[in-house]
């Protein structure tokens, strides 16, 4: 070192401090890889992306040969340093304590903190480049790093730490839901975030929750005349319509309204008979079965209409494909009519009047509000629970952030209710 000039000392420390801040950077950089990321680029071919889940795939090498590399040359600094201060000012202990803070200083600056700091802010743009370094270095070092990693593996397998089942780590639901949820929408498009969140949703909820409720299922009462049967067929919101026998519990079956309204103008006149040929099979769903569940069975038997049964076979509701795909993506058929007033939405004055009828999750979905789920299917239910009785007259409550009130009572429910549209919360500045 004394043969050397000044100025080359102080510039092999320089370098020295370099390659100290590269194993820094890159240990940090590949360390804060995202995988799932890495593997897409490996797929798509980007350079560097294979390399470089080849050495995450070796994290015990990997580690070994950054950190022996990082700490040989943190360790060479200080002697290089030290030496240099001696030659030039002397060996006084003022002297030797000046150095040693000012050599601390540059390694914690300069070769960690940093370099750390641009390694967790951009591991991509590190990592890859940095793995055509590390690979060749990897294999020159690998007897030290076996050597080295004999020790550490030994003290591992005291502790009794299994590597393998660490590195095969999944993420839960509920990780993956927050992983959703924080990410920008640079990143992830609001509507597909939203589609996203909805089928973590899917998980918790039954038929129970996305059926169209009992008393709003369009059907044909066999019984009635025959000029209401065809009026009714005529003017039906619907391709397939449930058809009953007195009572909506006894079900004969599901009818095809363009098919039997086709076949109808081939006979003179329309006879029950002739609608009992024409029925298909109804098929019934058992209440509380998982949306999930009901979407494969769907599938598997070719069904478009399910009715929702409970354990003493009286029927619930009606669901449909579409009933849960919505509950994915969002509203995109009109298979249910509403007034006037409910596909306009809010008014001017933030009013809207719905039927109590209408489930929660719909009408949450439909307005972009927040009104409970947990508890009752639809608006009328959850207004009865809350009142604990049935209104007598005109009631105005508060439901989380939503103010409504009862406008209009029949048969002992409630049939219109007038909703107020939520106050944006004020920001403060």
């Amino acid at each position: 070192m004394e043969s050397l000039p000044l100025w080359a000392q102080a510039g092999l420390v320089a370098v020295l401090l370099l390659l100290s801040g590269f194993f820094s950077i890159s240990e940090t950089a590949m360390m804060a890889l995202n995988r799932h990321r890495l593997k897409h680029l490996a797929q798509k071919g980007v350079v560097g992306a294979k390399n470089t889940q080849g050495l995450l795939a070796r994290t015990e090498d990997l580690l070994g040969a950054v950190l022996i590399g990082n700490n040989l040359i943190n360790t060479l600094i200080p002697v290089l340093t030290t030496s240099l201060a001696v030659h030039t000012f002397g060996s006084k202990n003022v002297v030797l304590t000046v150095t040693t803070g000012i050599v601390a200083f540059l390694i914690i600056v300069f070769a960690e903190i940093t370099p750390k700091i641009v390694g967790a802010t951009y591991p991509e743009k590190i990592a890859l480049p940095a793995s055509f370094i590390l690979a060749p270095l990897m294999r020159v070092m690998r007897p030290i790093i076996w050597f080295v990693n004999l020790f550490a593996t030994t003290i591992l397998r005291v502790l009794r730490i299994n590597l393998r089942n660490a590195n095969n780590a999944r993420l839960s639901t509920e990780e993956l839901r927050s992983i959703v949820l924080e990410s920008s929408g640079s990143f992830l498009p609001t509507k597909h975030r939203s589609i996203l969140l909805n089928l973590f949703e899917l998980e918790n909820i039954t038929v129970d929750d996305v059926m169209v409720p009992r008393p709003r299922i369009e059907a044909i009462d066999l019984t009635a005349s025959l000029d209401q049967i065809l009026r009714q067929l005529e003017t039906c919101y619907h391709n397939k319509i449930v058809v009953y026998e007195h009572d909506i519990d006894r079900v004969l079956g599901v009818l095809h309204v363009r098919k039997t309204l086709a076949a109808l103008h081939h006979h003179e006149e329309l006879d029950r008979e002739t609608l009992r040929e024409l029925l298909a099979e109804p098929y019934f769903v058992p209440s509380g079965t998982p949306v999930f569940q009901q979407l494969q069975f769907f599938q598997e038997n070719r069904q478009r209409i399910g009715l929702i049964v409970n354990e003493y076979g009286e029927v619930q509701g009606l669901v449909t494909p579409e009933d849960i795909i919505e509950e994915l993506i969002g509203e995109f058929t009109t298979s249910i009519p509403r007034s006037a007033d409910a596909r306009a939405g809010w008014n001017a004055d933030g009013e809207c009047i719905v039927a109590g009828a209408m489930p929660l999750r719909e009408l949450n979905r439909w307005l972009n509000i927040t009104l409970p789920v947990d508890g009752p299917k639809t608006l009328n239910g959850l207004i009865l629970e809350r009142l604990e009785e049935i209104p007598e007259g005109d009631v105005a409550m508060q439901i989380g952030d939503c103010r409504l009130e009862v406008m209009q009572i029949d048969n002992q429910a409630i049939k219109t209710v007038k909703l107020f549209k939520p106050l944006a919360p004020k920001v403060r500045g």
